[in-house]
C-alpha cells in the first residue's frame, strides 16, 4: 500500500475535526500548535491548510491567520443545488460517452461501496463515494464540466461525509449509487441525469436531520 503523504494526512485530520465540531466555525488555527499536534514540520502543515482552503473548509487571511470558514446552512444549501444540476448534467454525458474501461472502473468504485456501506464504515464509503462520483465526472467528456464538478465537490465534500452519518443513509446512497450505474451503463441519458440529480438534491432535503446530527457531533466533543 502507497505511503499517505504527511500533508494529505494532516489535511484528512484537520478535515475531520472541522466538520466533527473540535474546531468551530470562525476559530483561529494556529501552525505552531498543528506542528506539535502532528509531530512534522512547517511544510506538510502549510500545504494542507493551504489544500483546505482551496475546498472551502478554511480562510487564510494575510497577517491575521487561518480561519475555519463560517458557511451557514442557506449558502450550503445554494451550493448543494448547483452541484445537483452538474452532478445530473455529468450523468447524462457520461450515459453517452463513457468507454468500457471507465465503465469497469465506475462498477470496482461501486463495489467499494458496497463493501463499506456491508462494514458500517462512513469513513471508508467517503473515499469510496468521491470515487464514484469522479470517475462519471471523467469521463464525461466536458473537461470545463469535469473541472468545475471537482471543484465544487471539494467544497462540499467535508458536509458530505457528515451527512453519510445519517441513519441509514449509507444504504440509500448505495441504491442511488446503482440507479445512476445502470443508466450510465444502459445509455439512458436522461434517466441518468434525474437520478444523478437526485441523488445530491435528497441530501438537501435531509438538511433537518444533518442539522440534527452536527448538533449530536458537536455536542458529544464538548
Amino acid at each position: 500500500m502507497a505511503r499517505v503523504p504527511e500533508s494529505q494526512r494532516v489535511r484528512d485530520a484537520l478535515e475531520n475535526a472541522i466538520v466533527d465540531g473540535r474546531y468551530r466555525p470562525g476559530e483561529r488555527l494556529d501552525p505552531s500548535q498543528l506542528e506539535q499536534q502532528f509531530g512534522c514540520s512547517r511544510t506538510p502543515i502549510r500545504e494542507a491548510l493551504q489544500a483546505l482552503e482551496r475546498s472551502g473548509l478554511v480562510s487564510i487571511r494575510p497577517k491575521q491567520g487561518t480561519y475555519v470558514t463560517e458557511l451557514s446552512l442557506a449558502e450550503l444549501a445554494d451550493r448543494f443545488e448547483v452541484m445537483a444540476e452538474l452532478e445530473g448534467m455529468a450523468a447524462r454525458l457520461c450515459a453517452r460517452r463513457i468507454d468500457r474501461g471507465q465503465l469497469e472502473e465506475l462498477h470496482h468504485a461501486l463495489q467499494e461501496c458496497q463493501l463499506y456501506e456491508q462494514k458500517g464504515d462512513s469513513d471508508g464509503y467517503y473515499y469510496a463515494n468521491a470515487w464514484f462520483h469522479g470517475v462519471i465526472y471523467d469521463a464525461c467528456g466536458n473537461e470545463y464540466l469535469r473541472q468545475q464538478a471537482h471543484s465544487l465537490r471539494r467544497v462540499l465534500q467535508p458536509y458530505r461525509r457528515l451527512q453519510l452519518r445519517v441513519p441509514d443513509r449509507m444504504r440509500r446512497s448505495l441504491a442511488e449509487h446503482r440507479v445512476i450505474a445502470e443508466a450510465i451503463e444502459t445509455g439512458e441519458t436522461e434517466a441518468a441525469e434525474n437520478a444523478g440529480r437526485d441523488h445530491v438534491l435528497v441530501q438537501v432535503k435531509e438538511f433537518s436531520q444533518l442539522v440534527r446530527t452536527w448538533r449530536e457531533v458537536t455536542a458529544g466533543n464538548r
